[in-house]
């Protein structure tokens, strides 16, 4: 485990929804409000971002799970916030809380968990699996 990491960091990304993150443009749904890959991916960002400056170099972290509900629409044009909290800490896997927002409700919330990597040897794995293809 990274010796800086302690439950309790938070991390907090906005984005104002455009026609690029709707359902229909992620080809998840047939209306164009914001989209639950780009909620999810939101959430993701939020984690990740929230830890990267309390790893050593040549570390950064992996998505591994994500359990979530998207319980509001949200228009093109309107902001939505996602939010993190890590939670728990066991070993390199990173629990965190997720949230995300948008200027009337809450319209998502669950629980993400990330994997502390270092890139380097894990590019070398991606690229050998590549190459047996």
């Amino acid at each position: 485990m990274e010796a800086s990491l302690q439950p309790g960091l938070f991390g907090e990304i906005s984005v104002v929804v455009s026609e690029r993150d709707t359902a229909i443009e992620h080809g998840s749904g047939g209306v164009p409000v914001f989209a639950t890959p780009a909620m999810i991916a939101l959430m993701e960002n939020a984690a990740l971002t929230s830890v990267a400056r309390y790893l050593s170099g040549g570390s950064t972290t992996v998505g591994i799970k994500i359990s979530s509900t998207h319980s509001a629409a949200t228009p093109v044009g309107m902001t939505v916030t996602a939010k993190s909290e890590l939670i728990e800490i066991d070993g390199k896997r990173l629990i965190f809380k997720v949230e995300a927002f948008d200027e009337v409700d809450r319209i998502g919330e669950g629980i993400h968990e990330r994997f502390i990597i270092n890139t380097e040897k894990f590019m070398k794995k991606i690229i050998e699996k590549a190459s047996r293809q």
